[in-house]
């Protein structure tokens, strides 16, 4: 397991995000996984879909304790604060 960056700038984290998002997860979604939410492991890359943003965020700490995550809902823009 590789812990998360302590280093890493929640602006990072979610640039990161965004292009773990763009460049490996648009690849495998269907129109079903629309309005679905994506947590993704901005260190291992790893992520989880599901209806339920809680749900997701759960499963993949339970398969990468320590995990980074960046939540985005499928079909939504992303906006940084």
């Amino acid at each position: 397991m590789t812990p998360a960056d302590p280093n890493r700038s929640p602006e990072e984290s979610a640039n990161r995000g965004r292009e773990i998002y763009e460049r490996r997860v648009c690849l495998t979604l269907t129109s079903e996984d629309h309005s679905k939410f994506v947590a993704i492991d901005v260190t291992s890359q790893e992520h989880e879909i599901d209806d339920n943003d809680y749900a997701a965020t759960t499963r993949l700490s339970a398969r990468r304790s320590g995990a980074e995550i960046w939540l985005l809902r499928i079909g939504q823009p992303v906006r940084l604060r």
